[in-house]
């Protein structure tokens, strides 16, 4: 019995084929670009002459962008890093009618420029500012076009003074980016027995407690006001070090990581805010931000919260604070799940206004892509 012929597998490109096919890929890849940097421009005409960038930039359509890349990626590349790559891309054609300006907590290296960053891309002009008050006065006295300011850590729980800034501002909510914060251990000599003090943000020293306990118990922990300025002090000193991330490092020259990722906990992420001025439509996929104030009585936290129940909205989040109106006054902080256009949602407020003493709607934004 004959025996079955065996298939001849076709032979693998040579070196020289896979990257002539490389090239042409490529200039098929950036005469794509051109042609949507293109239509983006026609984009910019139909809105009509005289328009500043803040007025072409549209976050509910870059989310329904970027939901669209990742439902469409079948791989080998990440979800991350398409987004990332679709990021640039948007940010490229935006800045052909202005590049926006993007306020965030500074100087440059910090955590919040990176995620501002993420959300905004490399062609945003970005202006760091010495305080997330500051980046509120920024964007309300139109000197920024956004603004953006962490509101809350994955471990730490929530950064304080950003909420107490909505209880006066008129800002909106009109973002969000979840950054994943890896720690970084740095200093001018690389080697950990030479530390005797380290410089960091509060909250970075925070999410670092049980390391800092266990390898460097007896050094001296300096606050400062963000990791950038720890890495600025450190690079003076042989017996300094930073906790700080890596975009720092680079920045001020810290080459030495001793190591790394040093945060206490794995999936150590920060929440970010992006403040605007106005409300935009609806992304598809959206979170409602609101600021309560109610009366003192008994049930009047239960009474607040009825409405959303009774129309099947899902809160996210809930977080009080002072109200700074009345000694023993507090007002509630709440996510919600959906847009503030949506039916239920208009039904649940309008209903909760009968019930609050007051009511502010901090924004309707989409939520974080990856």
């Amino acid at each position: 019995m004959a025996r079955p012929r065996k298939t001849a597998r076709p032979s693998a490109p040579s070196l020289a084929a896979a990257r002539a096919r490389i090239d042409a890929i490529d200039r098929q890849i950036q005469e794509l670009i051109a042609e949507r940097a293109g239509w983006a421009r026609q984009v910019g005409k139909a809105k009509g002459p005289l328009k500043a960038a803040i007025d072409y930039y549209r976050p509910e359509r870059e989310a329904q962008v970027l939901r669209m890349v990742v439902d469409r990626n079948e791989g080998p590349l990440a979800d991350e890093v398409l987004v990332r790559l679709f990021r640039e891309i948007m940010s490229a054609c935006l800045a052909q009618q202005e590049p926006l300006k993007v306020g965030y907590l500074g100087p440059e290296g910090t955590f919040s420029e990176q995620a501002m960053r993420k959300h905004f891309g490399h062609s945003a002009h970005g202006l760091p500012l010495a305080s997330i008050e500051e980046v509120f006065q920024e964007v309300e006295n139109g000197n920024a076009d956004f603004g953006v300011v962490p509101v809350e850590n994955s471990g730490e729980g929530t950064i304080q003074i950003t909420l107490d800034m909505f209880l006066s501002s008129e800002l909106k909510i009109c973002g969000e980016v979840e950054l994943r914060v890896r720690q970084f251990l740095l200093s001018r000599t690389g080697r950990i027995e030479d530390i005797e003090r380290v410089y960091s943000h509060p909250q970075s020293f925070a999410q670092c407690r049980g390391w800092l306990r266990t390898h460097l118990p007896k050094v001296e922990k300096v606050p400062v006001s963000s990791n950038a300025e720890a890495a600025r002090r450190a690079r003076n000193a042989d017996d300094a070090a930073a906790i700080a991330g890596e975009s720092a490092a680079h920045i001020y020259g810290l080459r030495k990581v001793i190591m790394s990722p040093i945060e206490d906990r794995d999936d150590n992420t920060t929440r970010f805010l992006v403040l605007g001025r106005q409300f935009f439509p609806s992304s598809g996929h959206d979170r409602t931000s609101v600021l309560v104030f109610i009366q003192d009585q008994p049930g009047a936290l239960f009474n607040v919260l009825s409405p959303f129940a009774r129309h099947g909205i899902s809160m996210n989040r809930i977080e009080s604070r002072p109200s700074h109106q009345a000694k023993w006054e507090y007002a509630f902080f709440i996510d919600l799940a959906g847009h503030i256009d949506d039916p239920p949602m208009k039904q649940a407020l309008k209903e909760l206004e009968r019930l609050s003493a007051q009511i502010k709607v901090l924004g309707s934004y989409p939520v974080a892509v990856l």
